[in-house]
């Protein structure tokens, strides 16, 4: 049977990340709750870290009361497209940031070359220092 609801993509949903336009998704569900950020007793600092992605765990944690569940329906705006490929929450590093992490460290290996040949000098004068005066 279709859905009498309209469908958005995760990646429709995620641009929506701001206090002036916030969109969640939770339980399959696309919700506009930018009216409601002054009002969250959490702060809309909460539900903005929930944009972007699927919040039903972050909105389950909270511990939300059967009132706050009923409440949330007069946001609901729509439905996940569970059909359209899926964006990634979290990219752990990518090959540029990789070859960019590569080239600092050796830059700044570079830069400090002279505080461990410092220390290694200053290692030997003192062995010899300390030979002398056996």
């Amino acid at each position: 049977m279709p859905t009498l609801t309209k469908l958005y993509t995760m990646e429709e949903a995620s641009q929506h990340n701001t206090k002036d336009d916030c969109w969640v998704v939770i339980d399959g569900k696309v919700y506009d709750v930018t009216p409601y950020l002054d009002e969250h007793p959490g702060g809309d600092d909460v539900v903005l870290a929930a944009t972007g992605k699927d919040a039903t765990d972050d909105f389950e944690d909270a511990g939300h009361s059967k009132s706050a569940k009923e409440l949330m329906q007069n946001f609901c705006i729509g439905e996940l497209d569970t059909s359209a490929p899926i964006i990634p929450e979290l990219e752990i590093a990518s090959k540029k940031e990789t070859a960019n992490y590569s080239r600092n460290l050796m830059d700044l290996t570079k830069q400090y070359w002279a505080v461990p040949v410092a220390i290694v000098g200053i290692s030997v004068v003192a062995g010899l220092i300390y030979l002398r005066k056996k």
